[in-house]
């Protein structure tokens, strides 16, 4: 396990609705960011897929419009499967450059879409896959709603990398869990652009003792196609997400300053030494934690909303059951 590494934040929107282009412009990214060292490369909340900040899908209470349905059509068009071919070729970015590869997808399952991040190892193979427990405000309109089985860190030579999602950053019961799991490597891919961000992730590595990694979307009008129609405007020019990407240690001391210029690609040294000196006065899973007092219950059962029982019929081709007709007053008289 190496203890001190490179590791990069970037910082760059995606071709809005365009996910051949998207990749390409991420694989290209990837290669500099691994030329210039980097060997943990973060990229933002929904950068493959995207983030149609500034839209707001037709909806309003009691009423859906056409205009919002296309919208929506066009956004899940853009979503990639998990397994599927997008996937396969975000790990070949991976293994092309050698690199860990953390990346906010819009993952499509069914006819829902999910906030999701993937982390795949040097070898291209996808490693974790985190879904976003609680969208915040109107993305709950658009994305599903994650689970506890994919609440996880992941096991690597440079330490235990783990994924929480922009505002899930404020849910302190999943912050502890990441902390159970011995969680080193903090990922927090986002398109929360505020002033209160750096704080909150300043925050988040003291509390856990652990590296905070948080990439944010940089991304302006010009980035969507013509016929898109943010509220801010149709000047190219407007900045929608306006960066503020960061890396922060364990002790709080801030390795890369948050950035609000524009698209740019940020590296820090990583030295995991710098964990369990941290951990020598505070571990709020150990010698700092309560169990006597506070307990923390995590389901992490997949929860699926149809479950088919096996079948039971012994001696029966499943099937070949014949299904039993309703008596005369047990039928619905409307």
């Amino acid at each position: 396990m190496s203890d001190i590494f490179k590791a990069a934040v970037i910082q760059a929107a995606p071709v809005l609705f365009d996910t051949p282009k998207t990749i390409a412009k991420l694989a290209d990214l990837t290669r500099d960011a691994a030329g210039k060292g980097a060997q943990l490369v973060v990229l933002p909340e929904a950068f493959v897929g995207g983030y149609p900040k500034g839209i707001d899908f037709g909806a309003r209470l009691g009423m859906r419009s056409p205009e919002g349905r296309e919208d929506f059509r066009r956004y899940y068009e853009s979503a990639i499967d998990v397994p599927g071919p997008e996937a396969a070729r975000l790990g070949e970015v991976a293994r092309d450059n050698g690199v860990h590869l953390v990346v906010g997808v819009i993952e499509r399952d069914g006819g829902t879409l999910y906030c999701t991040s993937l982390t795949y190892g040097p070898s291209g193979r996808l490693l974790g896959k985190h879904r976003k427990l609680m969208p915040t405000a109107l993305e709950r309109l658009v994305w599903g709603f994650g689970d506890g089985s994919t609440i996880g860190v992941t096991d690597t030579p440079l330490g235990r990398i783990g994924s929480v999602i922009c505002w899930e950053n404020y849910m302190p019961q999943l912050r502890m869990a990441m902390y159970a799991q011995g969680v080193e490597l903090y990922c927090a891919p986002t398109v929360d652009d505020r002033d209160t961000w750096l704080p909150t992730m300043r925050t988040i590595a003291l509390e856990g003792r652990c590296f905070v990694i948080s990439a944010c979307q940089y991304f302006r009008r010009d980035n969507a196609p013509l016929d898109y129609a943010p509220i801010q405007g149709d000047d190219p020019q407007t900045v929608l997400i306006r960066g503020g990407s960061c890396i922060i240690d364990p002790l709080g001391n801030i390795l890369v300053e948050p950035d609000f210029t524009g698209e740019t690609i940020k590296l820090a040294e990583i030295d995991r030494r710098v964990i369990a000196r941290g951990k020598y006065d505070l571990d709020v899973v150990g010698h700092y934690a309560r169990p006597d007092v506070f307990r923390l219950s995590v389901d992490t059962r997949p929860k699926s909303a149809v479950e088919f029982e096996p079948q039971s019929n012994k001696g029966s081709d499943l099937g070949s059951a014949t299904p039993v007709e309703p008596k005369e007053d047990t039928l619905c008289s409307d």
